[in-house]
């Protein structure tokens, strides 16, 4: 089966609206156990292309490595955002997600005329946006950012795996793995870990690795 490969067509479609530097946006990390929700934010050189651009989900850990610095030197600009397990904790982490990914579109320079999210709405942004249902797999500009951002969270796990060995944050992020479970179960929670993600069922259901 053929794999899914994001295209320019809705870019190109603002582009000819009139705006310059068009943005995507993603983030990754909204269902892990512990670890930052990490945003990026994208404008990719209309006239630069990188072979394997595709929705970092459907990536091996290679392929997204392997895309990273292509990916940086085709942008006109970049920028990476991301919210700690404390503040997750203290805002809940769908307005940490919404956050990272405002913070990541501020970082931008210069700013996007216009940006396109994947799936949500970015309150308060300064510059108009269009939020798209399976944005990673449909914009280059966000499947770019959902591999820059899910290549920055994975390296900052396995650090935080250096750190404190005992969880296995190298295997899976931060993601509700057995092995995770279990380790949380025998050690508790670390301070990298979100407290409010602490359902009844947490032992009762694994959740796989985003991949």
């Amino acid at each position: 089966m053929s794999r899914p490969r994001a295209s320019r067509t809705i870019e190109n479609v603002i582009r000819r609206l009139g705006f310059v530097h068009v943005a995507g946006v993603d983030e990754v990390g909204r269902g892990c156990l512990a670890g930052p929700v990490v945003a990026a934010a994208v404008v990719l050189q209309p006239g630069t292309y990188v072979a394997g651009i595709a929705d970092s989900k459907v990536l091996s850990p290679d392929e997204r490595e392997r895309l990273f610095d292509p990916i940086v030197k085709a942008c006109v600009s970049w920028a990476v955002a991301m919210l700690d397990a404390a503040e997750i904790d203290r805002i809940n982490i769908h307005r940490a997600s919404l956050s990272a990914m405002h913070q990541a579109v501020s970082a931008l320079a210069p700013l996007p005329g216009f940006v396109l999210v994947d799936g949500f709405r970015i309150p308060d942004l300064t510059m108009p946006q269009r939020n798209i249902i399976g944005g990673d797999r449909r914009s280059t500009a966000i499947a770019a950012a959902s591999i820059l951002a899910k290549v920055t969270r994975d390296r900052l796990m396995v650090d935080l795996h250096g750190r404190d060995p005992r969880y296995g944050f190298d295997r899976h992020k931060g993601y509700a793995t057995r092995d995770h479970l279990d380790a949380v179960a025998k050690f508790g929670y670390s301070d990298v870990h979100r407290r409010s993600f602490r359902p009844p069922s947490l032992f009762d259901t694994v959740h796989t690795e985003e991949s």
